[in-house]
């Protein structure tokens, strides 16, 4: 099929390569880039001749989270109290029930949503200088809670308690990365790890990457995720969320962003994106 906001190529045998192409926003995630990256992802999974995917962003960054400039609507989603966050925690949990693997290739800013859909894929390789984290906690509460189950509960519980990021080294030690890498070397050393996996029969591929995944089912993993989009939804009521709301409508976003992490001294500037 035709995309708009998503590149696809097949850099080597049984490899496909997905690119969020929203370079001058950073990637971040509107309603028509998100169902594109779903589509691309499932079209690739349907593919005989695909073994592994790999999810990348063009430009200076993964994904700087979801555009805050798209309404509810142009998602599809209700106005039923938290059915934004349950279509975020569907959406990327639907790329851990793809039969095939999916690696997200991270550099530059993975923030917010765009560490959602990182956490969506099954192996994370990132830039040793990225930032990957959820700044947004610092007015809100997650969509897709992933903090404690893949860097701990006292990592997690300062990440959420704080909105400071990773590096792409540090996520790698906390565990929400697999591996990093020198920013220069990311792309060769993923799709080198990609022709890796794709060495091996695609249906042995798909039931090992199954057990990995049955196996957090079973301690919990999916139901406190989902679980988690309810408190997110209770968070659009409390007063540091509204006033954070109406000063980016009094502002606009750019200078709520700054107002909002200027006391934590890392004021992400990002002037066309989310986070």
């Amino acid at each position: 099929m035709g995309y708009t906001l998503v590149l696809t190529d097949d850099p080597a045998p049984f490899v496909r390569r997905v690119t969020l192409n929203r370079p001058e926003k950073r990637n971040a995630l509107n309603a028509t880039l998100r169902r594109e990256i779903l589509a691309a992802l499932r079209e690739a999974d349907a593919d005989p001749d695909v073994r592994v995917t790999i999810l990348r962003g063009n430009g200076p960054s993964f994904c700087a989270g979801y555009d805050l400039a798209a309404s509810g609507e142009e998602y599809g989603v209700d106005a039923t109290e938290g059915s934004f966050q349950r279509s975020v925690v569907d959406g990327w949990i639907s790329i851990w029930d793809l039969k095939k693997p999916v690696v997200a290739q991270v550099h530059g800013h993975c923030l917010a949503g765009g560490s959602e859909l990182a956490t969506g894929c099954d192996l994370v390789y990132a830039a040793d200088d990225a930032k990957i984290g959820y700044p947004a906690v610092r007015f809100g509460t997650p969509d897709m809670q992933y903090h404690a189950w893949l860097v701990g509960m006292r990592k997690g519980m300062e990440l959420m308690l704080t909105g400071d990021s990773l590096s792409g080294v540090e996520a790698a030690q906390y565990g929400f990365a697999t591996r990093s890498f020198p920013a220069e070397e990311l792309e060769e050393k993923v799709l080198e790890m990609a022709r890796r996996i794709a060495q091996i029969p695609a249906d042995v591929l798909q039931i090992n990457k199954r057990t990995v995944h049955r196996a957090m089912d079973r301690m919990g993993f999916r139901d406190a995720i989902r679980a988690g989009t309810e408190l997110s939804a209770v968070a659009v009521h409390t007063d540091g969320f509204k006033a954070f709301i109406e000063s980016a409508r009094e502002q606009g976003l750019t200078q709520a962003l700054t107002a909002r992490d200027g006391a934590f001294g890392d004021g992400r500037l990002l002037t066309q994106g989310g986070a």
